[in-house]
C-alpha cells in the first residue's frame, strides 16, 4: 500500500462512502426521486430533472488523456479549490495536523486548512526573486504535517519552481507529507507538468484546471491528480453530484484533440500580448519592475500604486491590488486583448 495513506485521517480511511443512486442509463429512472418531466428551457442533453452522474467517465477519460495520466489517478472537482478543500479534509485532523504554505501564494491554501482547524505554517519565498526554500520547508515539517503546497507557476509572483526542485522536495518529504503542486498556471509556461512523475512519487498531488488556459472559469472544472489511493479516498469525501450535467456537456467536446490545439493557439496568441505589455510597462514611469512570468498575468511594481489603480479603474478597468509585505508596491495586471492592454497602458502614461 502507498505509504502517505497511513498519513490520512483514519476515520476517512474507514469511511463507508454515501452509496448514490445506481447510474444505468439504458434503464427509465424511477429509483433516485427525480421528477419525471423536463423544466420549460431545458435544453440539456440528459435532462436536468435528472442528478449527473458521479464522476462522469466523459470528463474523468477525457481529461487522464488531456494530462496523461490513467483515469484511476483522477477525480474531476469543482475547480481546483474543490480539490484543496477535499485534501484538508482527507488529511488534517483538527487542532492536531498542519500544512505548510510558502507566501506570498493562493490564499486557498491557509483558508482550507484553517477552515478545517489545521495549523498553518509559513514558510516564505526567498527575496528577492521569489525562490522556493526547501531546506526552510525541510525544517519546518514535524511529524503533524500533512500538506505542503507549492504553487507553480505561483499566484502571484508568476514564477515557476524548477521541476527537479519540486521531485526532489518530494522525495525528501516522502513518506512524512503529501507534496500538493498547483498547476493552474502550467499552459502558459515552458515547464513540464509533474503529472508524469506521479509513479515515481507516491506523495506528489498535482492539481489542474480548465479555468485559465481553456477559458472555462464559469464552468467550474478541475481536476486531483494523484496515486489511486489518494484518488480512492477522495471519491469518498467528495460529495455524490458535484459535477453538473451543463458541465459535463459544455466540457466534454472542449477536451477533444481539435479544441485543445484552439486552446494551444490561443495560449500563444496570448503570450505575445503578454511580451508587449511587459515591455510598454517597464517603459512607464509610474512602473519601477515588471518580474518575468510563467503565467497569464504581471506581477509589476509602481512608485505610486494607488495613483496607478485610480487612473485603471477611470478607464472601466480593474487589476488586483497584492500589495503585503513582501510585496510594498506591486500590483497583478491580467493579460486582456490588446484593445484592453492598450486601454490599461493609455490610462498610465
Amino acid at each position: 500500500m502507498n505509504p502517505i495513506i497511513e498519513r490520512a485521517r483514519p476515520e476517512i480511511r474507514a469511511l463507508t462512502p454515501y452509496q448514490h443512486a445506481a447510474w444505468e442509463p439504458s434503464l427509465t429512472r424511477m429509483h433516485a426521486n427525480e421528477l419525471p418531466w423536463r423544466v420549460p428551457g431545458d435544453g440539456s442533453e440528459a435532462g436536468l430533472n435528472r442528478y449527473p452522474e458521479p464522476q462522469p467517465p466523459a470528463l474523468v477519460n477525457g481529461l487522464a488523456a488531456l494530462y496523461g495520466v490513467r483515469p484511476e489517478q483522477l477525480l474531476v472537482g469543482r475547480g481546483s479549490d474543490e480539490a484543496i478543500d477535499l485534501l484538508a479534509r482527507i488529511f488534517c485532523q483538527a487542532s492536531v495536523d498542519n500544512v505548510i504554505v510558502c507566501p506570498p501564494t493562493f490564499g486557498m491554501y491557509g483558508v482550507a486548512a484553517r477552515i478545517q482547524g489545521a495549523k498553518v505554517i509559513s514558510v516564505p519565498l526567498r527575496a528577492p526573486d521569489f525562490g522556493l526554500d526547501v531546506d526552510g520547508i525541510l525544517a519546518a515539517a514535524d511529524v503533524y504535517t500533512k500538506l505542503v503546497f507549492v504553487c507553480s507557476p505561483n499566484n502571484p509572483t508568476a514564477n515557476a519552481v524548477p521541476v527537479g526542485v519540486l521531485r526532489d522536495l518530494a522525495k525528501r518529504l516522502s513518506p512524512r507529507a503529501l507534496l500538493v503542486v498547483d498547476e493552474a498556471y502550467i499552459e502558459f509556461s515552458r515547464q513540464p507538468s509533474l503529472c508524469a512523475d506521479l509513479d515515481a512519487l507516491p506523495n506528489l498531488a498535482v492539481l489542474r484546471t480548465l479555468s485559465k488556459a481553456h477559458g472555462l472559469a464559469g464552468a467550474r472544472c478541475g481536476a486531483l491528480i494523484a496515486a489511486p489511493e489518494i484518488i480512492t479516498l477522495a471519491r469518498k469525501v467528495i460529495p455524490p453530484y458535484a459535477i453538473t450535467e451543463q458541465t459535463v456537456e459544455v466540457v466534454a467536446p472542449l477536451l477533444e484533440p481539435q479544441a485543445v490545439e484552439r486552446m494551444r493557439a490561443r495560449v500563444d496568441q496570448l503570450l505575445a500580448g503578454r511580451a508587449r505589455l511587459a515591455d510598454a510597462l517597464r517603459a512607464n514611469r509610474f512602473c519601477t519592475r515588471v518580474w518575468a512570468s510563467d503565467t497569464n498575468f504581471l506581477l509589476a511594481e509602481f512608485t505610486d500604486a494607488d495613483e496607478v489603480l485610480r487612473r485603471v479603474r477611470g478607464a472601466g478597468l480593474i487589476i488586483r491590488d497584492v500589495r503585503q509585505a513582501a510585496l510594498p508596491a506591486s500590483l497583478r495586471i491580467t493579460v486582456g486583448t490588446s484593445e484592453e492592454n492598450e486601454r490599461l497602458l493609455e490610462s498610465i502614461k
